[in-house]
């Protein structure tokens, strides 16, 4: 059986991984805020997913405003 090593916690921040799983810094930095301390892969990887555009509409919100409810 193989085993899977997931990046490390200094890996997630020095090269970034969390852009990769559709967060910005500043999600990022409030993910850190939140958990109060630095996630883990699997904690980014579950905070991307909550975040994403599918499930929070986080950059189509504006527009939609714009139609009559």
């Amino acid at each position: 059986m193989s085993k899977f090593l997931e990046p490390s916690i200094k890996e997630i921040e020095t090269e970034h991984l969390y852009r990769d799983m559709g967060l910005t810094d500043e999600e990022y930095q409030k993910v850190i805020s939140i958990l109060g301390r630095k996630p883990n892969f699997t904690e980014i990887g579950i905070f991307s997913v909550m975040w994403s555009e599918h499930c929070s509409y986080k950059h189509s919100t504006p527009f939609l405003k714009q139609f009559p409810t």
